[in-house]
C-alpha cells in the first residue's frame, strides 16, 4: 500500500451509460459530465481507478477480448476529453454460472473487496483516504470492507436503489450524489458527513 488517495469508480452505470451487457465497444457510451469529473480527479493529483465487474464473460456473452477493447475505448474516449485513468481493474467471475475458469468463488467480485485491495498493492493507494463510487450496495461495501469512504450516485441503477432499497443496503453512504461530477466535487470538498436518512440529493443535469 502507499500514500496517494484515489476515488474508485464503477463502470457501468455509473462511468458509462446503464445498457445492460456490453458485448461490443459500440455501445459504450459516456455519462454526461463523466468526462470533467475525471479530469478534476485529475487535476487534484488523485488516482482514478476503474473497478467493474464483467460477468458476461463467464456468461459467454462476450469474450476476454471484448471487454479489452471495449476498456481500451473507453480510456481512449476519455484521453480525447482530457481525462486519464490509472487503471481498470476488472472481475470477469460468476460464482454460480457459465464455465472454468470463470465459475468460480472469488475475492475480487464486488461486493468483495478484492479488486480495491489489487489496485491499492499495485498502484501504492492509501484505501483509507481513498472513495468509492457506484450506483449500487454493492460498490458501497467494498469500501467499508477497506476503510475508504463510498458515495452512491443517482445514475444506472442508484435512483431506484436508493429511493426502494436502501433500508436492504447493510451500509449507508457516506453521501448520495447526483452523477459522478456531483459525486468528485464533493470528495475533493473534504466532506465527510453522511448522507442524513431521507436525504434529497441533487438530480443530475
Amino acid at each position: 500500500m502507499g500514500d496517494r488517495a484515489a476515488v474508485f469508480i464503477d463502470r457501468d452505470g455509473t462511468l458509462t451509460e446503464e445498457v445492460g451487457y456490453v458485448n461490443h465497444p459500440s455501445r459504450l457510451r459516456l455519462l454526461p459530465r463523466s468526462a470533467e469529473a475525471i479530469r478534476r480527479l485529475n487535476a487534484a493529483g488523485m488516482a482514478a481507478v476503474v473497478v467493474t465487474n464483467q460477468a458476461g464473460i463467464a456468461r459467454g456473452y462476450f469474450s476476454a477480448d471484448v471487454l479489452r477493447a471495449t476498456n481500451d475505448a473507453l480510456v481512449a474516449r476519455l484521453e480525447d476529453a482530457g481525462a486519464h485513468l490509472d487503471g481498470i481493474y476488472v472481475c470477469p467471475h460468476h460464482p454460480t454460472e457459465g464455465a472454468p475458469p470463470y465459475r468460480m468463488a472469488c475475492d475480487c467480485r464486488k461486493p468483495a473487496p478484492g479488486l480495491l485491495q489489487r489496485a491499492a498493492a499495485e498502484l501504492g493507494l492509501d484505501l483509507g483516504a481513498s472513495t468509492m463510487i457506484g450506483d449500487k450496495a454493492s460498490d458501497l461495501v467494498p469500501a467499508r470492507r477497506v476503510g475508504a469512504r463510498a458515495v452512491l450516485v443517482l445514475t444506472g441503477y442508484g435512483l431506484g436503489e436508493w429511493e426502494h432499497h436502501r433500508d436492504d443496503f447493510g451500509v449507508a453512504p457516506d453521501h448520495v450524489a447526483g452523477d459522478l461530477l456531483d459525486a468528485v466535487d464533493w470528495v475533493l470538498a473534504g466532506r465527510t458527513v453522511a448522507a442524513p436518512e431521507g436525504a434529497q440529493p441533487r438530480r443530475p443535469r
